[in-house]
């Protein structure tokens, strides 16, 4: 599933291409995402210029001049920029075509993305409005990260992960900043010192940032704008890499389940 920094990725390589850009038409190949796509959305955005490309979460926000697209990846969604004229591929849903003759295409497999239009304030729709903080933003500090786990008996890989609390730490990312802080995923949340918060958001912001420039991470899926897989992947230090030696002590790496998801971890660089 794209996460936060495919996402971001994305939205970066859409700015360049389509902001500013107006919009000549909506073609949609196949309402059915997540939710039906609105029969009427494509007479809506029709003429509209690209004001600005946002992001809140893992939600590209192209805002427009008369409103603002709401636009979700799901599980295995990429958006291309691609020449207008381009071949159509199986599971393309839908183009957007700018004056400049290039198209935003999503290609959607499972179709558990979705496509959103409002004329409200964006931040008060309904995908968006009980989002939690995110981890790029200053509001995920050490302070607000001790006090929401004070009282939680849960583990704190369970706690990154958890979208009412902070929302845009994958799997693979709450792994590999809990490496880089050299806390153990199955530590309680509520015995983090305030040096170890303090540790793991610069860890979490780090690791976050490093994937961004990686172009994200592409384990089966996902590609950029540009057609080619994110290089994260390389850089892992412990996501799926169990029973290989750790990149920092030579210990062997560890694969254990919480949540129902694979948790990666090295016993000894971790306690």
């Amino acid at each position: 599933m794209p996460e936060l920094p495919e996402v971001e990725s994305t939205r970066r390589g859409i700015e360049r291409e389509a902001d500013g850009k107006r919009i000549l038409e909506l073609r949609i190949y196949d309402h059915r995402l997540r939710w039906p796509i609105e029969g009427e959305m494509p007479a809506r955005l029709a003429g509209q210029r690209i004001v600005s490309v946002g992001r809140r979460a893992k939600y590209l926000l192209l805002r427009l001049e008369r409103g603002t697209m709401i636009l979700h990846l799901g599980m295995s969604g990429s958006l291309r920029i691609l020449p207008g004229h381009t071949e159509r591929l199986k599971h393309d849903q839908f183009d957007l075509l700018l004056e400049s003759g290039l198209s935003l295409r999503l290609n959607d497999p499972r179709r558990f993305g979705s496509l959103h239009y409002t004329t409200e304030d964006p931040e008060h729709h309904k995908l968006l409005r009980a989002l939690a903080p995110e981890p790029l933003e200053p509001k995920f500090d050490a302070e607000y990260l001790h006090r929401i786990t004070r009282k939680r008996r849960a583990a704190i890989k369970q706690v990154l992960m958890n979208g009412r609390l902070v929302t845009g730490v994958g799997n693979i990312y709450a792994s590999e900043a809990l490496f880089r802080a050299r806390i153990s995923p199955r530590r309680a949340a509520r015995r983090l010192s305030r040096a170890d918060c303090a540790r793991l958001v610069r860890s979490v912001r780090a690791t976050l940032n490093t994937a961004i420039r990686a172009g994200g991470t592409t384990l089966r899926d996902y590609v950029g704008t540009d057609g080619n897989p994110g290089y994260f992947r390389q850089r892992l230090y412990v996501y799926e890499r169990d029973g290989r030696r750790c990149r920092v002590c030579g210990t062997s790496v560890r694969r254990i389940k919480q949540g129902q998801r694979s948790t990666y971890y090295c016993p000894s660089c971790q306690l």
